[in-house]
């Protein structure tokens, strides 16, 4: 399945990128094979209005500027062909300024680069490589992620894993390992920190000087296509941090680049992030609206990414975004807000999202920007998703306190929902926060050790059943204690330990149930999927809440935050019936206690506002999924009377008539039919209501007077008493044997109140 679209003359991309408006300059832009009076070559562009002169320099001349000048446009674009140029050949342009320095610039718009501490661009022809990924494609294209599962595994390429000698996993080799790890955990997408080329290790990717070019660390441009095409076969997306927020101030990027400021603000006021040593891009520029829209297109055509997770959003959108201290410069309304970021967002998601509607365009935006998941028309940023900062640290700031002042804090797990549907939200435990000091998710827990893990169980599980998509980053998922660190790998030694492989079991269990449960994601962005149960037993650090499909189907959900367990939890339902735990977090195998519920039958307690309830055991630190079943309504006898004169009435009407000698019907059986509804009625009334629900409403529905004659008396006799008396004990005797066992007894327990009185609130109703 082609991605790319069709490629333009070089008169048409001149249209576009002298007004700023070009997506796909890199098709003549940078160096490309080329042909000319029969030699074979490389064509070289570069845009640098403001420069003296360039050349091209690298391998191929000796580095010498002199033997490959290169001439200007009326526009400011340079260009050069040169004969004989090979595959990773390095090259540099060798820009004059204005005022007659010499400055030696790596190709903004290169495919590939010498490894750092080198920084040359190299030539490196894309073309050639053979996707086999048309089937994830085209189910991509057909399945669109706002309700559809979206669960996502975030990592560092180059410290997920790392050889034993220090070096890296190649893209290749990460194709081998990471993948089918991805896959078997459950999850839906990988999202890598940046792959475009960075000089600085310590930066994790984030400070750019090629927005074009696969980091070389891990291979080659090919490579990456072969991980992400490894990836896609194996029915996982993937999703690239990108970069338009800032640049490095290295000398070979981007920095003034022909000699003037020409990617980046010339007022000193909005030039700099001084906390992060990096230049603003400045967005009203046609150099920087064509270099990055090119950007975010080039890695979703050439390399098939399914999504950009767009740093540092907020960055851009405020002019005084970290500049209270260092004074700033207002919009043309005297307002913060920058003006030409927004357009150049609204313009970036718009193209891409016309060409690509079933990529997904993440903003990491951590204020409270309205519409930002709404389209630019309607005077939305025009993303389809974004981070939920807001949730994210009302959680930890939530989960890393004793629970005995947790219910002095309840507005911090209740208060997301005010806002749950505002945007379309991704819940992030993202890298941010498992560095700088603030400590890894697991040891962000309080309590003792086991308590420790039964904490992030019961986070992951209440992240599950939150409104939003899911992300968690590496590490999290086997409780990595120590912070993470990019010069090392991750602690998979831990695996060794009971602990850790029981929570990686949890986790993976968690992510297939989350794949297997459409309540938890069908309706992830609308009001029609979520319902309140109780949110106000901020005394026992108890929530409960119902997740819907657009089917009706809910999961009644029930998270405690508290250390105590509940043997008597009770909480209102919908619907009379039966409750079954479809799953908890507090199973043996995942290092829970082992309290499990079975099926609880509801009772007419009235309960939360609702005529309904039930009551169950709640483990501590855990969370428990209900899976209801309606109770079948027994037929009133009118009903009876009526399907079975239904059923009568079509008999006669669908009889053949009498042909001509055939012999009439006797008065003895006309008698005997006449008996046999009342026989059929006699039966009914006999068996126990559940079975008269089950078979004879379908045999006298749609069978003639013959089959409910003999149909019903057969079922009703058999099928519903063997339920009646052998299952329920069944289950009522076992589920009491695993309590007992498993001493609950020995738990910290909540005070005995009638009822529940004492265990969760009556009257509350969404």
């Amino acid at each position: 399945m082609a991605l790319e679209a069709k490629k333009l003359s070089r008169n048409e991309h001149g249209q576009l990128f002298y007004s700023g408006r070009d997506c796909r300059a890199y098709e003549f832009m940078g160096a490309h094979p080329a042909k000319q009076d029969g030699q074979e070559g490389v064509n070289f562009c570069v845009y640098a209005p403001n420069a003296k002169s360039v050349s091209v320099i690298g391998s191929f001349n000796e580095w010498e500027r002199e033997k490959s000048p290169m001439a200007m446009d009326e526009q400011g674009v340079w260009e050069l062909f040169i004969p004989g140029v090979q595959q990773y050949d390095s090259y540099k342009y060798s820009v004059e300024t204005a005022i007659g320095d010499i400055i030696d610039k790596a190709d903004p718009y290169g495919f590939h680069s010498e490894t750092r501490p080198a920084n040359a661009s190299k030539y490196y022809d894309l073309e050639g490589y053979q996707w086999n990924d048309a089937g994830w494609l085209k189910w991509r294209s057909e399945n669109l992620a706002y309700d559809k599962p979206l669960n996502i595994y975030e990592m560092h390429f180059g410290s997920w894993k790392m050889k034993e000698d220090g070096n890296f996993y190649s893209y290749r080799e990460m194709a081998e390992e990471l993948v089918p790890y991805v896959k078997e955990m459950g999850y839906t997408h990988i999202e890598v920190m940046p792959l475009t080329e960075f000089p600085y290790d310590g930066s994790w990717g984030y400070q750019v000087t090629g927005y074009f070019a696969a980091t070389s660390r891990y291979g080659t441009p090919q490579d990456l296509m072969y991980f992400i095409d490894r990836c896609h076969q194996a029915g996982v997306g993937v999703i690239m941090d990108w970069v338009p927020a800032h640049f490095p101030k290295d000398g070979h990027g981007l920095v003034e680049f022909d000699g003037s400021y020409l990617y980046e603000y010339a007022d000193p006021r909005k030039m700099e992030h001084k906390e992060w040593g990096t230049r603003v891009f400045d967005y009203g520029k046609v150099s920087v609206r064509n270099l990055l829209m090119s950007s975010a297109m080039f890695w979703i055509e050439q390399f098939h990414i399914d999504g950009l997770r767009v740093d540092a959003v907020a960055s851009m959108l405020y002019l005084d975004y970290n500049r209270q201290d260092q004074g700033w410069t207002p919009n043309i309304h005297g307002g913060r807000e920058n003006l030409e970021a927004v357009d150049f967002l609204r313009l970036m998601n718009e193209k891409i999202l016309t060409d690509h509607p079933d990529v997904l365009m993440i903003a990491e935006e951590s204020t409270a920007w309205p519409m930002v998941t709404k389209p630019g028309y309607d005077g939305g940023l025009g993303f389809n998703f974004k981070w939920n900062m807001g949730w994210m640290n009302d959680m930890l700031c939530y989960c890393e306190a004793n629970p005995f002042f947790r219910k002095d804090m309840h507005e911090k797990i209740t208060f997301s929902f005010m806002y749950a549907f505002s945007e379309n939200y991704i819940l992030p435990l993202s890298h941010d926060e498992v560095v700088h000091g603030k400590r890894s998710l697991i040891d962000k827990m309080p309590g003792e050790y086991a308590e420790k893990f039964a904490g992030l169980r019961t986070l992951y599980g209440y992240m599950m059943a939150h409104p939003g998509k899911k992300m968690l980053f590496m590490g999290g998922e086997f409780g990595q204690f120590t912070e993470w660190a990019y010069h090392r790998g991750l602690d998979w030694m831990l695996l060794d330990y009971d602990a850790h492989r029981q929570l990686k079991a949890y986790v993976s269990a968690l992510n297939h149930f989350y794949l297997d449960s459409k309540q938890l994601w069908e309706n992830d962005v609308d009001w029609q999927g979520f319902q309140w149960i109780d949110h106000e037993d901020s005394r026992n650090n108890v929530i409960s809440f119902r997740r819907i499909a657009k089917d009706g189907s809910d999961l009644v959900v029930v998270v405690n935050f508290a250390p105590v367990y509940h043997e008597q939890y009770r909480i209102g339902v919908p619907f009379a019936g039966s409750y079954e735990e479809a799953f908890s977090s507090d199973r043996p195998e995942y290092g829970g206690t082992g309290v499990a519920n079975g099926k609880i039958k509801t009772e007419s307690v009235p309960f939360h506002g609702r005529d309904q309830s039930v009551q169950l055991k709640l483990p501590p630190l855990g969370i428990v999924f209900l899976k209801g079943t309606p109770k079948r309504r027994r037929r009133t006898k009118a009903e009876i009377e009526a399907a079975k004169k239904a059923a009568e009435k079509k008999a006669a009407k669908g009889a053949p008539r009498t042909k001509v000698g055939t012999k009439p019907k006797t008065a003895k059986t006309v008698k005997k039919a006449a008996a046999e509804p009342a026989a059929t009625e006699k039966a009914v009334a006999k068996q126990p209501g559940k079975a008269v629900v089950k078979q004879p409403e379908k045999a006298v529905a749609k069978t003639p007077e013959k089959a409910v004659a003999k149909q019903p008396g057969k079922a009703v006799a058999k099928t519903p008493e063997k339920a009646v008396a052998k299952q329920p004990e069944k289950a009522v005797a076992k589920t009491a044997g695993k309590a007992g066992g498993r001493k609950a007894e020995d738990m910290p327990k909540a005070d005995a109140a009638p009822d529940g009185a004492a265990k969760g609130k009556e009257g509350t109703e969404a």
